[in-house]
């Protein structure tokens, strides 16, 4: 007899688990594979003993379809997924910035908001950029990103660059897509008819909590409440695409988190509009330190709370990237045409590693104007040179983690890792939900990072 040890397999280094309340099972997530499942004590035996066991004991398949045991290293898997990470091309994303002004003055805002909209140069070059990119790359796909400042400061920049993208994605006969965030003020229903036209698909609109919390925060450029607009908006418009609302999270409103929820819950179904709520965390900024008005970062268990109940809705399986920034394919481009590799950086022109009029993915090094700045952002994928990070049981969750906050502030972990406990649970209340084997749960596809 050939043992499966012999064989080469071994339970998987990424499996977490946490009894269920009920007694009777427990739960194992694989965080390489994408799966939690329940397992009776049987099953848990066996798993112990798994490199003791007949090669072709019937439980092996069971569990590696599972990805809770393994006959290869995970670790120098997600290594060498982390090295492709810069070349893949799964299509272009460009995230735009029609202007960096914006009509809001919120504290906790990363920007330094100023300058006037896109000029038509910058248009040009923009539209130019997009088509080296898809020449070098041979991809077909473009998604764009409408960003800012505030992007519907500037709707005939966005109606303007949409008809010309659109075009060079139609000569490839490939498709096109496009999202926007925006603070909702200005998305009435003439708006989002531009929108639609311009085939916007998703969009995320901010509310901080309900109307007197949401406008402590979320003010008017010159003072004002913003609240009761933006709902309007929400409630009177026909939305013909998804909308989801976000929540940032802090010290001064996590107690209104279900309060909104539901808020949002019944504003959607007044509506008719596809309105989806979901919780973010507020992270620190220099520009907010600078302005003297910085909000408090939830404490730890609370900001554990709340990435769990947003990171359990997108579970996914190992990668090698954490977000775009992670790519030659997905950039971010200012208004005055300046390249970045993170929205967070669009307004710092000294993050910037480039021009849309200068810059060649063909040569993409000896074309940009300070290449450091682009090789240091494709570099932090997977913290190959952090050891620690490498040990760590969530480096397939994370990845090593922003790359932002890793190069520009401090590596930032997961907020629930010395819980994972809770996380599991998260992750098995979803059982019986969305499957594919009537006691596990599997991957959901994760847009977070496009």
């Amino acid at each position: 007899m050939t043992t499966a040890g012999e064989a080469g397999w071994h339970a998987s280094r990424y499996n977490l688990q946490a009894p269920m309340p009920d007694g009777k099972y427990v739960a194992i997530a694989n965080i390489f594979k994408g799966n939690c499942a329940l397992y009776t004590p049987i099953e848990l035996y066996l798993l112990s003993v798994v490199e003791e066991l007949d090669e072709n004991h019937p439980i092996i398949e069971r569990f590696a379809k599972r990805g809770v045991i393994c006959n290869f290293d995970e670790r120098a898997a997600l290594q060498t997924m982390s090295r492709a990470a810069c070349a893949a091309v799964h299509g272009i994303g460009l995230t735009i910035c029609p202007t960096m002004g914006c009509n809001f003055d919120c504290p906790y805002c990363f920007e330094d908001h100023g300058r006037g909209k896109m000029s038509p140069e910058v248009q040009d070059d923009v539209v130019a950029l997009a088509e080296r990119m898809l020449e070098a790359s041979k991809a077909t796909d473009l998604s764009v990103t409408w960003f800012g400042g505030e992007p519907l400061l500037a709707p005939d920049v966005i109606e303007s660059l949409t008809q010309r993208l659109m075009a060079l994605v139609e000569e490839r006969g490939g498709t096109y897509s496009a999202g926007v965030i925006t603070n909702g003020y200005l998305m009435d229903q003439a708006m989002v008819d531009m929108l639609e036209r311009c085939k916007v698909e998703t969009c995320q609109v901010t509310i901080d909590g309900l109307e007197d919390t949401h406008n402590a925060t979320r003010v008017l450029a010159g003072g004002g409440p913003t609240f009761e607009r933006i709902v309007a908006n929400l409630r009177n418009c026909k939305i013909p695409f998804k909308v989801n609302i976000r929540h940032n999270v802090h010290e001064n409103n996590r107690a209104e988190m279900e309060p909104l929820k539901e808020f949002i819950d019944q504003l959607a179904e007044e509506s008719g509009n596809t309105l989806q709520y979901y919780p973010a965390p507020v992270s620190g900024s220099e520009t907010a330190d600078e302005r003297g008005r910085q909000v408090n970062l939830l404490c730890e268990s609370n900001e554990s709370e709340v990435s769990i109940t947003q990171e359990s809705q997108r579970f996914h399986k190992g990668r090698g990237h954490y977000c775009g920034a992670h790519t030659l394919w997905s950039l971010g481009i200012d208004d005055a045409g300046n390249l970045q590799k993170c929205w967070e950086s669009v307004d710092k022109a000294d993050h910037s590693f480039g021009t849309a009029h200068d810059w060649d993915p063909a040569d993409p090094f000896e074309t940009a104007a300070h290449a450091d700045k682009l090789t240091s952002w494709l570099n932090t994928a997977g913290a190959l040179d952090d050891e620690e990070c490498q040990e760590c049981i969530w480096l397939p969750t994370c990845v090593g983690g922003c790359p932002y906050k890793r190069l520009y502030v401090e590596r930032k972990c997961i907020a629930f890792k010395d819980n994972p406990e809770e996380y599991v649970l998260a992750l098995a209340a979803r059982i019986g939900e969305e499957k594919s084997e009537p006691e596990s749960v599997e991957e959901t596809k994760d847009d977070s990072d496009e």
